[in-house]
């Protein structure tokens, strides 16, 4: 057997997330189905996260097993093939070790977020962005930011479909860069929580709208309480950036 590492792009907006669900079609399935096609070989992929429907992937990682021994160039190109009227692409393909594991062996994961601020909805970027049409404080979201880094109790920031064991999490760099009318939130760490991202986003922005302080984040932090927190930014926003190996 040999066991391949995947780099895949994709664009959310057309799958019910990453995970194979019975009530549409999801990115796990449809890459399964290529491998099937590709090689005759019926192979379970497994990622380094699992990405809601609607949001996206730059740098989503996958491993799976073939008996076949095929070149990594016609796995990449092979996959891409039986993906052209999909919106999914392999960026790159690899053999790896037996005990690379693509959830299990990633040391850190990078998300990006991206914000338009500014009055006219999206046409261009529908769908790969979150349009907020009210003028925010960057200065304020940049002070609320740091008050992430550590490790923290973040239960405040998890969905009710949140399966972890724990909510203590350490959120290593987070960075914001603005850029005309777009915004851009990076936040690294070893494992997130379910929607943590677009909930600690969600709450990032009500800084800047004003309705509650930048200090305000350390008293949401200790209540540990999810009603505390800000609403869920959409899906729409977010980008699995990068996994560190």
């Amino acid at each position: 057997m040999t066991r391949f590492k995947i780099l895949i792009e994709y664009k959310g907006a057309n799958y019910v997330g990453w995970q194979k669900q019975e009530n549409g079609k999801s990115i796990q399935e449809v890459i399964e189905n290529s491998i099937k096609k590709l090689t005759g070989e019926k192979r379970q992929i497994f990622a380094a996260g699992r990405t809601d429907a609607g949001v996206h992937g730059l740098g989503q990682v996958a491993h799976f097993d073939l008996k076949k021994n095929l070149s990594e160039d016609t796995i990449r190109d092979g996959l891409n093939s039986y993906l052209r009227s999909e919106s999914i692409s392999i960026l790159d393909a690899k053999k790896t070790t037996k005990d690379f594991h693509a959830r299990f062996s990633a040391k850190k994961r990078e998300y990006l977020y991206k914000i338009i601020n500014r009055r006219a909805p999206l046409t261009i970027e529908k769908d790969l962005a979150w349009v907020l049409h009210k003028k925010i404080d960057l200065k304020k979201i940049k002070h609320a930011a740091k008050l992430f880094i550590g490790k923290n109790n973040l239960n405040a920031f998890r969905s009710a479909h949140c399966q972890s064991k724990t909510a203590i999490k350490n959120i290593d760099q987070i960075k914001i860069k603005k850029i005309n009318d777009k915004i851009e939130i990076y936040i690294k760490a070893k494992s997130f929580l379910h929607s943590q991202v677009r909930i600690m986003v969600g709450t990032l922005i009500q800084v800047g709208e004003g309705k509650i302080q930048p200090e305000d984040i350390k008293s949401i932090i200790k209540k540990a309480k999810r009603e505390n927190a800000g609403p869920t930014a959409p899906a729409s926003g977010l980008y699995l950036l990068k996994v560190y190996y």
